[in-house]
């Protein structure tokens, strides 16, 4: 699995649990489990994410990417 992949997955699984995590606050027995099962799945994947992210930051050579610095314009003080 590549990161943006992992990233998508783990986006997926938030979006199902967030949705029983509703239903199960209503006393929704089944999605209750549903929430218990996919917490199981989100831990793995979240495993899988850390270290796809630090192999990423490896292969950058641990710099982080340079952004534009932003310039201020100074008044002339007389």
């Amino acid at each position: 699995m590549g990161l943006k992949e992992t990233m998508n997955t783990m986006r997926k699984l938030l979006a199902e649990i967030n949705v029983d995590l509703e239903k199960a606050a209503g006393g929704n027995r089944a999605a209750s489990q549903r929430v218990r099962v996919h917490t199981i799945h989100l831990e793995k994947v979240a495993k899988i994410y850390r270290k796809e992210s630090v192999a990423s930051e490896r292969k950058s050579d641990g710099k982080p990417k340079k952004t534009a610095v932003k310039k201020v314009a100074v008044k002339n003080r007389k």
